[in-house]
């Protein structure tokens, strides 16, 4: 893995979305990496649990030569 491609991962933006659902927990998902979505008993706790996965995909996938989906800066969306 180049340290471009690393680069290059770290300075995309990835939107995410938070939603209590109807238990009381905060679901995360980041919306440009499909299945890459977190619970947390707080929406920040969510957002910090899908930033972490989201950063492990993203590693993973540059470790496989598959680059991110799109050229880490995350944004987010609550609707509570």
């Amino acid at each position: 893995m180049g340290s471009w491609a690393f680069e290059k991962a770290l300075k995309a933006c990835y939107r995410v979305e938070i939603e209590q659902e109807e238990d009381g927990r905060f679901l995360a998902e980041v919306v440009n990496l499909p299945g890459v979505m977190a619970y947390g008993e707080t929406a920040d706790a969510a957002l910090a649990h899908v930033q972490a996965l989201a950063l492990r995909v993203l590693a993973d996938r540059l470790d496989h030569d598959e680059g991110p989906p799109v050229s880490a800066t995350f944004e987010t969306s609550a609707a509570v």
